[in-house]
């Protein structure tokens, strides 16, 4: 079996991973600016495209495979493939036309045409290879990909998270495998237990709204945006939920897809509690006004209704942005996080509002991955996603471990 990364190694984001010329694992993007696209795009011609999750840095350029006559079928979980086609979208709707969207309408309509969806534990063929997917825990659909070629055993991560979350229970699944490409993320991190954060999040959402105060919490629209409203819910504080984190939600709750969350019921009760904006005739600033809970797209304040609510509530020391995810250096969200104040459309503004951060990542941590990892002790581990992957490496081969950290473009040949 030989391996070509043609994206994900020694990063995060353009997730990609090709299996002796046939078989590719992933093909996303890179959403920076200027965004950048897996290796080997726009002349890739897979056999067969198998999906880890519905994130972009894994399935934004997926489109692109099926320019001209060429119609890899596509295999992933239905809601992988639900999300793919809601990111797809939202990604032709904002830069269609441009650079920063390498396919078209026509290459998106075909997506349903060769989409194959699977449960887990339901090994199927790809390529010539039997392939099954494994609950990854990372967001709903989220799997590692098991690749079986009769010789090597392969075992592709994907993201994935260890912790239970309210959308999903923390990742059991250790099955058998010869190599391992694993996620490394948050290699670096350790957080605290997920209830001490959610604590502490609560605490300073009730001080706020007491005080008088308006919080805006950017979210991501899969997974957190959804997480935070069951967080809301679950301890009767009032929000109102902007941006494509509603459909994301509605999507969840679908009948096809309620079996990939932890309590289908838990979501539903969340979505009775919200109110959801659809930010006609000036809605958003009268909500911004309101003493009460904002939860809405971006996460790292590079767009969408954030937009409008953060210069709303920024003046007053007593209103407070919330961030809960990790923001990328050059965005605004880690401007705002390092300088107190953010470029928002165009314009940098100060921010006297309260700005905190709390680390709600669906990635595992630290401790998390080495809880995984000791089940592969003889295996080989070839660690990709991450900003240190070679440091990783070098700790798992100082902890005993066959570890290394492909370059980009580099082909690795597994005996």
């Amino acid at each position: 079996m030989h391996l070509e990364f043609l994206g994900g190694a020694r990063e995060i984001g353009r997730s990609a991973l090709l299996v002796d010329d046939s078989l590719l694992l992933d093909f996303g993007m890179d959403s920076g600016n200027p965004p950048s696209f897996p290796l080997r795009e726009p002349n890739l011609d897979p056999d067969a495209v198998v999906v880890s999750h519905g994130h972009l840095d894994h399935v934004g350029t997926l489109p692109a495979l099926l320019s001209g006559d060429a119609r890899p079928p596509i295999h992933w979980t239905q809601p992988t493939s639900d999300l793919a086609m809601v990111l797809a979208r939202d990604t032709l709707k904002l830069h269609g036309g441009s650079y920063d969207c390498p396919f078209t309408e026509a290459e998106l309509a075909r997506l349903t045409q060769v989409s194959e969806t699977h449960g887990y534990g339901e090994p199927f063929e790809a390529a010539g290879y039997e392939v099954t997917f494994f609950d990854a825990g990372h967001v709903p659909g989220s799997a590692h990909v098991l690749v079986d070629d009769g010789n090597t055993r392969l075992l592709y991560t994907g993201d994935f998270h260890t912790e239970d979350q309210h959308l999903l229970a923390g990742t059991t699944a250790r099955p058998d495998a010869d190599v391992v490409v694993c996620e490394s993320t948050y290699a670096d991190t350790t957080r605290p237990p997920r209830a001490e954060i959610e604590r502490a999040f609560v605490d300073s959402l009730k001080a706020t709204i007491w005080e008088g105060g308006t919080v805006v919490v950017p979210a991501f629209a899969i997974g957190r945006t959804q997480e935070v409203m069951c967080i809301c819910a679950e301890h009767d504080l009032e929000c109102y939920v902007d941006g494509m984190g509603t459909r994301v939600a509605d999507l969840f709750l679908r009948p096809r897809n309620r079996d990939f969350l932890r309590d289908p019921d838990e979501l539903r009760r969340a979505k009775g509690n919200a109110r959801f904006v659809d930010g006609r005739d000036g809605q958003r600033r009268r909500i911004a006004d309101q003493n009460t809970v904002i939860v809405t797209t971006s996460g790292m304040l590079h767009g969408g209704p954030a937009m409008t609510y953060v210069p709303a509530i920024r003046s007053h020391p007593a209103n407070k942005i919330a961030m809960t995810g990790y923001q990328v250096e050059g965005t605004p969200g880690r401007d705002l996080l390092e300088t107190g104040s953010a470029e928002i459309d165009g314009r940098v503004m100060p921010i006297s509002a309260q700005v905190e951060q709390y680390d709600f990542s669906a990635h595992a941590d630290r401790a998390g991955l080495e809880s995984f990892l000791e089940s592969y002790r003889d295996s080989r581990v070839l660690v990709n996603h991450g900003d240190r992957c070679e440091w990783f490496a070098e700790e798992l081969r100082a902890n005993g471990f066959d570890a290394s950290a492909p370059e980009l473009g580099e082909r690795v040949v597994l005996e």
